[in-house]
């Protein structure tokens, strides 16, 4: 978790643990080690040299470089230079990979020794970063809106979900349940009504013929006032109310693209009866 010389090395083996411990799918674990290098000159001559594998501070204060060097067991995936003489020889850095190499394979297996691979499952504590593939449409309902162009900014499901939403439909957000009701808001979004499908919809208004369900985030239709139940309803507020969530199947959606919803139809088709006050009552 720490080192007295490169701290940076340190962070990336523990940073590595700390990925895997969570639950995130890295291809390959990573190690990083540091190759220091001590030198003796006669004049502007090199008369000796020694490398020196994971250096202490005191080591990198005193010495000629500070040589970072990542990688997993096939390849090297980073490194960092510091130097302190006007340059180095081929035949030097090559020997600090290679001693670099060997450590970090050592250092591979004790931390495969504490975790052999990332967990399956992500931790509840984790971030959640999710991109959705989506078509953006507008839609003909009669509320109007679905989405915008993909550069421009999308509604925020907050505070339903608490969680961030950004075009092209990218949503962030620490716990799971936030990311799948975020999930639910896009996907809602950028579906359209079909005929034939039944819906649980909020009644969002009320008029005399009839009234609006949003049965999708800010798409809705009309479920007229014959089609709220299986007997005449003289008033639509007999049957439904504003807020009520109730089911409702589509059953049509004329040249304009308003939707036609059946109350009627939805219950015959899950075996409920309509309720409501029926007219000779």
């Amino acid at each position: 978790m720490e080192s007295n010389g490169s701290t940076s090395m340190a962070s990336v083996c523990g940073g590595i643990l700390a990925l895997m411990d969570a639950g995130v799918p890295i291809k390959r674990p990573v190690a990083g080690i540091s190759v220091g290098l001590v030198t003796e000159f006669n004049g502007e001559q090199l008369a000796r040299y020694t490398t020196l594998t994971d250096i202490l501070g005191s080591e990198d204060h005193f010495g000629d470089m500070d040589f970072k060097l990542c990688g997993t067991e096939v390849g090297v995936t980073g490194f960092q230079l510091d130097l302190k003489l006007a340059g180095v020889s081929h035949k030097i850095l090559s020997e600090a990979i290679h001693e670099a190499k060997a450590a970090r394979g050592k250092i591979l297996e004790v931390m495969l020794g504490a975790i052999a691979a990332p967990r399956t499952e992500l931790s509840k504590y984790a971030p959640r970063i999710e991109t959705s593939k989506s078509q953006w449409t507008r839609s003909a309902s009669s509320s109007g809106l679905v989405a915008r162009p993909s550069r421009a900014s999308l509604p925020r499901p907050a505070p339903r979900s608490t969680s961030t939403t950004t075009a092209p439909c990218t949503s962030t957000r620490t716990t799971a349940r936030a990311l799948a009701r975020a999930k639910q808001i896009i996907a809602g979004m950028t579906k359209e009504i079909e005929v034939g499908e039944t819906y649980q919809g909020t009644v969002v208004s009320i008029k005399e013929f009839g009234c609006f369900v949003e049965v999708m985030p800010g798409k809705d239709g009309l479920c007229h006032v014959s089609e709220l139940a299986d007997f005449r309803v003289n008033r639509v507020e007999d049957v439904v109310k504003m807020g009520d969530t109730i089911w409702v199947k589509c059953i049509g959606i004329d040249d304009k693209g308003r939707v036609k919803l059946s109350r009627k139809a939805a219950m015959k088709e899950r075996n409920e009866v309509a309720q409501g006050v029926p007219a000779n009552a």
